[in-house]
């Protein structure tokens, strides 16, 4: 099996085929190789190098595929695993969730209901430039 492995072939097929397939590559990478040692022509290079590939491509559909299944089996439960999780950053997973940022002490409870936000009313008053509509403060400093 010197051709090229297409990785679409692969996805369909299951675990023990793939395995199967992994084996038999990796014999004759061995084989490839004991043959170069041995003074083999040149195009056993390209051979090697496709075979390595094809070995990658095996390895990368059977650890997808695993991957896949340890989500479906963590979906519902509690904890994943740390590989499972979201990767984000450190500050971003040590950032507080929704709900615990949403919590207020019974104190702070107390507070805001006792000593609410002020509501200012600011006086406002229009005034006409060339360079269209401004707003100004009256009383202070700008007036």
């Amino acid at each position: 099996s010197t051709t090229k492995v297409k990785a679409a072939q692969l996805w369909g097929k299951n675990k023990d085929d793939l395995k199967k397939q992994l084996v038999d590559l990796k014999a004759e990478l061995a084989s490839l190789r004991t043959q170069k040692v041995a003074g083999g022509a040149n195009s056993k290079l390209t051979k090697i190098h496709d075979l390595r590939k094809s070995i990658a491509r095996v390895l990368t559909v059977i650890n997808a595929t695993q991957r896949s299944q340890l989500r479906l089996f963590y979906k519902n439960k509690k904890y994943l695993p740390l590989d499972l999780r979201a990767k984000k950053t450190r500050a971003m997973r040590r950032r507080l969730t929704k709900h615990e940022a949403s919590l207020v002490s019974e104190k702070q409870k107390k507070r805001q209901m006792h000593f609410p936000q002020r509501k200012f009313a600011v006086k406002v008053r229009l005034t006409f430039s060339m360079n269209g509509l401004e707003w100004r403060k009256v009383g202070g400093a700008g007036s």
